[in-house]
This record gives structure tokens, sequence and C-alpha cells, in this order.
């Protein structure tokens, strides 16, 4: 579980390495402790490694070891499954007392705890699953989840621009239904078409990362948006800005 998260943490992904530590993790599932686990789960989400017999079979062990979870554990196992999209409702359903857990803590979890579990509960929905949180608690990590501070980039700051400069109406920092903010919505053949502008922050060599996995996915099936992303790599080639201008109608289909 440390070297999952040190590897994780530092932005590495080795992927043999990673499945080299669920194959060891698996029959020792017996000895982790609910850090442990949520380290682990964490980690593999993180960078992208989803493994469903890993979640599958570590479920019932989280399960066991909810009495003994603090926060931040518990936000990340929610989290780590609802990237990997693994089903779990053995930890999650209706029998288990995950939910309860939650609500008997709520007032100990920090902004991004309760970010991570209005992910998770939009996950849930996503999946059509009856076990989810209750009102009040849902609007008020709702709340949590959209009220996140937003940076913009130069480089998305120059997209903007490039995106007027063809008659495009953007509008920025687009706030969905479920919380997120869209770097960009646009309307394209009058249907809405998110543009995110995805730096370095956003990938693990040039993959995407478990955040930015889910973020997409999400706005796709909650939302109903269709997500475009501009990877940094490929904007950071366009030198004139016609060069800029054909590359997004291209990538637009505008």
């Amino acid at each position: 579980a440390n070297m999952a998260w040190a590897y994780a943490t530092a932005g590495e992904d080795r992927r043999r390495l990673f499945e080299g530590i669920a194959e060891a993790a698996i029959p020792r599932i017996d000895e982790f402790s609910s850090q442990g686990v949520s380290m682990l789960l964490w980690a593999c989400s993180v960078v992208g490694h989803f493994d469903s017999r890993l979640f599958d079979l570590f479920a019932p062990r989280a399960k066991d070891l909810l009495h003994e979870c603090n926060c931040q554990s518990l936000a990340n196992i929610a989290w780590a499954y609802a990237v990997a999209d693994v089903d779990a409702d053995p930890l999650f359903g209706s029998e288990s007392r995950f939910i309860d857990t939650l609500a008997e803590k709520i007032d100990e979890f920090d902004q991004q705890g309760l970010s991570q579990l209005h992910q998770w509960n939009l996950w849930r929905k996503e999946t059509g699953a009856e076990a989810f949180l209750a009102s009040p608690l849902r609007e008020y990590c709702h709340v949590k989840f959209a009220s996140q501070p937003i940076v913009s980039s130069q480089l998305q700051k120059d997209v903007f621009s490039e995106l007027v400069s063809i008659g495009m109406s953007p509008e920025e920092e687009f706030e969905t239904q479920s919380g997120y903010h869209l770097d960009m919505l646009i309307k394209v053949n009058g249907k809405n078409l998110g543009v995110e502008v995805d730096g370095p922050h956003h990938f693990i060599g040039r993959k995407p990362t478990g955040s930015t996995v889910l973020k997409h996915r999400q706005i796709s099936k909650v939302d109903g948006i269709q997500v475009v992303s501009l990877p940094y790599w490929e904007l950071n080639k366009l030198q004139s800005s016609d060069e800029k201008k054909r590359y997004l109608r291209a990538k637009l289909g505008i």
C-alpha cells in the first residue's frame, strides 16, 4: 500500500509495478488495515490502474473495517471506486453501514472529502444504485464540491480568445447541474459541447489521471454534455493564430 501510494503521489504510472502490487496484495487482503485499503485503492485509481478483480476482492475487507476508517479513508475509498467504476454492492449496498458511517462522521470531513463524497454519490446515481446519500447531506456535499477554487491557465485564456476570434461565444467556467466546472461551454450544431484545456496536472505522462477520467465521464453521463479534451502538448505545438484556429476547428468540429 505504501509503495503504491508513493508512486501515485509522485505522479509515476508504472503499469507493471501496479500489476505486481495488485497480485501481491490479493492473497494478503486480511492483513490490510483500513488505512492500507484506502491507500492502495486510492493510488490505483489516481494512476488509472482499474483492476476490477482487485476492487471486487477488497470490497468485503473495506466493509469489515468501516468502524476503523477515519474520514480521509472513507472519502478516498468512495472516490477510488467511483473512478474505477467497479460495482461494490457488499461495501456500498443497503446491507452495508457505509452511508450510516458517513452520516455519523459528516462534521469531520474537510472540503476535499465532501467533494469526493459528492463524486461518489454521482457515481451511485450514474449506475442506478439504490443506496446513495440522502438529503440534506447530498446537497451539502454538492455545495462544497461546486464551491472549490477555480484557476484559469494562460492556455485556457488563449483558447478562449481564439474561439471568440472565429465567431464562437464560449461560456467560461460553466457550472454544470452536477456541480462540475467546464473550462468552456460552446454550442456546435445546436448541441452543447464542453471544452477542457487539460494542463500537465491532468495527466501522468500522457495518460489522464483518475480525477480527469472521472470528471469527463460524469459530465458526459450525468450532465449529458460531450467533453473534448485539448491536451497541453498539442496546444504547445501551435505557434501561429492560424494554426490554433485550424486545430480548434478540427478538434471541435466547427
